[in-house]
């Protein structure tokens, strides 16, 4: 891949994906978990006040369905402070820290990740600086790179600026790491120039949750796709496309398919004789990775294209259990003991 600038002079730009192998060698057990509670596009995981909590919408509920608390707006980002005080970003580009509006930079609108540090102070990722956070599609597929992560410690300081699409913080006592969406890797942040720590994820990297025993787990909401790699280097087409043609139906990303027979297809992944082949061309999965503390991959927990539990969004590490957010799948599965596995 070093040389593909280069040959791309005279072949074309290729479109290449890197492969599922090795540690993410394909498998079915995010599909062969258990269900831990039923949920309408359940996404960002927290323990909070002595029980697993996730959003839901305009909702923060416990596993059981109790709502714990209602907003607005559809809750984007969720952290809980280590004196128990509650952090949440909604849609509408509002931020609350235990119950109370926090003021925010002008250009931070699009809240998708939340952590507090060891030391107390809050970070912050910020999407895009047009865009709200259910538009990522959109800011996809217009190539947008105006993100931004950002921390507090009495005032909110810029740490890095120019990202595409930041989804995930994981703070460490050197800085923070971040998962950037769609360069497909995770960087990072600290007193210096931004350092790339994993690259070319095949997936679009999501959040990211602390691990026992150190390293971390990493979200990836959806699969790369080489027929969306193209439409992405076709500006003529993409612009017509997001003109004419309904975001859902958009070849991009998604966090579920195959519930419309409107969905954009390649031929791969048309039913035969009645079966969905898990290795048909797909654009949703369910994918999280266990990262070592080096950052690298050690072994992963799928959802493939016949699959049901797509879009995770969120992951998180408790008592030795890993609970998954498939927002996809509308619930949490239990990841069983977080161990390494056979696939």
């Amino acid at each position: 891949m070093i040389f593909d600038p280069i040959l791309d002079i005279f072949r074309g730009k290729a479109v290449t994906i890197p492969p599922l192998d090795g540690a993410l060698r394909p498998n079915t057990a995010l599909d062969d978990a258990p269900v831990f509670a039923r949920m309408p596009q359940a996404d960002n995981l927290v323990f909070w006040q002595g029980q697993l909590v996730a959003s839901s919408g305009k909702t923060l509920q416990t596993p059981d369905g109790v709502v714990l608390q209602s907003f607005a707006a559809d809750v984007t980002a969720v952290a809980v402070s280590q004196k128990e005080e509650l952090a949440a970003a909604l849609d509408d580009g509002s931020l609350t820290v235990g119950g109370a509006s926090m003021p925010l930079p002008v250009d931070v609108r699009c809240i998708t990740a939340l952590a507090y540090g060891a030391d107390g102070r809050l970070w912050l990722a910020n999407g895009s600086s047009t865009l709200h956070m259910s538009q990522w599609a959109t800011d996809l597929m217009m190539k947008n790179a105006s993100g931004s992560v950002w921390v507090y410690d009495g005032s909110w300081r810029k740490v890095a600026a120019g990202l595409a699409w930041p989804y995930g913080l994981l703070p460490d006592g050197q800085g923070v790491i971040v998962s950037e969406s769609w360069r497909h890797r995770l960087l990072r942040l600290d007193a210096g120039k931004p350092r790339p720590v994993l690259e070319s994820l095949p997936g679009y990297p999501a959040r990211l949750a602390p691990a026992a025993g150190g390293g971390a787990w990493l979200a990836l909401f959806a699969p790369r796709n080489r027929l969306i790699e193209f439409v992405l280097q076709e500006t003529n087409y993409r612009h017509a496309m997001m003109a004419d043609v309904p975001p859902e139906f958009w070849i991009a990303p998604a966090l579920a398919s195959g519930r419309s027979f409107l969905e954009p297809l390649q031929c791969g992944g048309i039913r035969m004789l009645g079966v969905h082949k898990a290795w048909s061309p797909t654009r949703s999965f369910g994918l999280v990775v266990r990262l070592g503390a080096d950052m690298a991959p050690l072994f992963s927990l799928h959802s493939r294209a016949n699959g049901t539990r797509h879009g995770v969004t969120s992951v998180l590490e408790h008592q030795g259990v890993l609970h998954v957010a498939c927002k996809g799948g509308d619930c949490i599965v239990t990841g069983g003991h977080t161990e390494k596995r056979g696939a």
